[in-house]
């Protein structure tokens, strides 16, 4: 083996003898060098990975291996395919005291990755140098790829997956699975129907519907489905995705002149698994494409399973076909657990994360935290996370104060009549101004009684005092919208668990 030098570079030479693994071993010995291996018969360059150039300044080596740290973390937490079409053809260049420059390859995805993911980008490199850092974000004149020779054929490089490259590279996070995840009497038939579809895809329950509110396990069981299934077949095309990611990628298939293979892309799959549907409502070409995809599958027997924040119908902005649809399967909701399912989950954390904690605290923090269940497990990492650092063991005490010191008092005094409007706002995707104003269309109406009936039961306020708070309307027509909501609550229960819903996220107290 003998060590040259060809034109500024540091090469390897090898004799025939040598085996494969003395070829390739040179990178590992000497990783901070631009190193190319040299066929000692044809004198070809073989280029190896992860090179460095001996003009390469310290700081730039550093952010470079900062990087790919960074890359590493974030791809636990993002989806496989924003990874690798959005953050990993990024490009650390250079390292200053305090500013960190990456460049990016074009403007789409410069713009991309400067309004979804720079803030993770910086909080995740600050963390990894050990002081605080700006990134400063830079897009690159894209060029067209040069054709890798491989044999005597010539392949393009393509900017969206291939299908089964997507299937295959979905990999869902392996602690999300059925043994994990605690059922109680609040989410009993989502669990049920997400158990059958995983044990035959296609079969029972399709399409599978599942609603609820935010931080309940929704997406922890769309991931129990993909690893229960991958276990049975490890090379079954099971593809996941939030609504919004398949917006973005059809958005930027339009753009790209991609919209056939975007489409292979998405249908040609076993599994199909859609996280936060309702983000598609309101945009009319995603939800005339989410509707063919929807078809095509449906047609051709594979599975389907959808997740949102409300039931179908409550979907007001989506078209009516795709509601329809998603109620020709079975749609089970997930609602708020009730304390001793809780307390089960606290249970489940602590032995997941290797933490000891006994049943008494574990019922306090059930007990006391508010909220979903995201942020009850966030207040057992907190607590674990003070023990810790004071090397005292998990106790009621130590739970006692981390609650009163961030938990207490949380969510107890009563929303505003404006907040509330919010709320509704944000729920049924409808402008204030419309739920306030005097439309009659049906949607606007809908949001416009639950807004009644939720200022009623929250704050307790007379019908003439909520009518002037709807523009001096007649307390008649108030009191008309509150019964007409209550019910239908009555009549129907996805409507009562939604409006509930609605209630309990903006005052825990409700009634």
């Amino acid at each position: 083996m003998l060590w040259i030098m060809r034109n500024d570079v540091l090469c390897l030479t090898w004799e025939p003898r040598l085996s494969p693994f003395d070829y390739w071993v040179a990178p590992s010995i000497f990783p901070v060098y631009n190193c190319s291996v040299v066929d000692p018969v044809s004198g070809f360059f073989c280029p190896m990975s992860n090179q460095y150039s001996l003009d390469d300044r310290e700081d730039d080596i550093v952010l470079r291996k900062a990087w790919e740290q960074v890359l590493a973390r974030l791809g636990q937490r993002v989806p496989v395919t924003v990874l690798e079409k959005f953050l990993r053809p990024l490009k650390p260049t250079t390292l200053t005291t305090d500013v960190a420059v990456v460049e990016a390859p074009g403007r789409f995805v410069h713009d991309w990755v400067k309004d979804k993911y720079i803030d993770n980008l910086r909080d995740a490199l600050s963390d990894e140098l050990g002081r605080p850092i700006r990134i400063e974000l830079k897009a690159q004149a894209r060029e067209k790829p040069l054709a890798a020779i491989t044999s005597s054929k010539v392949r393009a490089v393509a900017s969206i997956p291939e299908p089964t490259a997507l299937a295959n590279s979905f990999r869902p996070n392996e602690r999300f699975t059925f043994e994990q995840f605690v059922v109680g009497q609040s989410n009993r038939l989502a669990v049920a129907g997400a158990k059958a579809v995983a044990s035959s895809p296609g079969i029972r329950y399709n399409p599978l519907f599942i609603y609820g509110p935010p931080g309940l396990g929704k997406t922890h069981l769309l991931h129990a489905i993909a690893n229960e299934i991958l276990v049975q077949d490890p090379h079954h095309p099971v593809v996941y995705l939030s609504a919004q990611q398949f917006a973005e990628d059809f958005v930027y298939a339009l753009q790209n002149n991609r919209i056939d293979q975007f489409r292979r892309q998405q249908r040609n799959v076993n599994v199909w698994l859609v996280d936060d549907v309702q983000f598609v409502a309101g945009k009319d070409k995603t939800q005339e494409e989410l509707f063919h995809t929807f078809n095509t599958l449906h047609s051709m027997g594979k599975q389907i399973v959808l997740c949102s924040d409300r039931p179908p119908r409550d979907l007001l902005l989506m078209d009516e076909r795709l509601r329809s649809r998603f109620e020709s399967g079975l749609v089970a909701d997930v609602q708020m657990p009730d304390t001793e399912t809780r307390c089960a989950i606290v249970l489940k954390k602590a032995k997941q994360d290797h933490v000891v904690i006994d049943l008494e605290t574990a019922m306090l923090l059930a007990e006391s935290v508010p909220g979903n269940v995201r942020i009850l497990e966030g207040a057992l990492t907190k607590i674990a996370a003070e023990a810790s650092l004071e090397k005292v063991p998990v106790n009621r005490e130590l739970a006692q104060e981390i609650v009163d010191k961030h938990y207490r008092n949380v969510g107890t005094s009563k929303p505003s009549f404006d907040q509330i409007l919010v709320s509704v706002s944000k729920h049924f995707q409808i402008d204030v101004s419309e739920i306030r104003g005097t439309s009659r269309k049906a949607p606007v109406a809908h949001a416009r009684h639950v807004a009644v009936f939720m200022t009623r039961e929250i704050t307790g306020d007379s019908w003439k005092h909520i009518g002037s708070l709807f523009g001096n309307r007649d307390h008649t027509s108030m009191m008309h919208g509150y019964r007409k909501i209550r019910d239908l609550m009555n009549r129907d229960r996805e409507t009562n668990a939604s409006v509930r819903m609605l209630m309990r996220d903006l005052y825990p107290d409700a009634p």
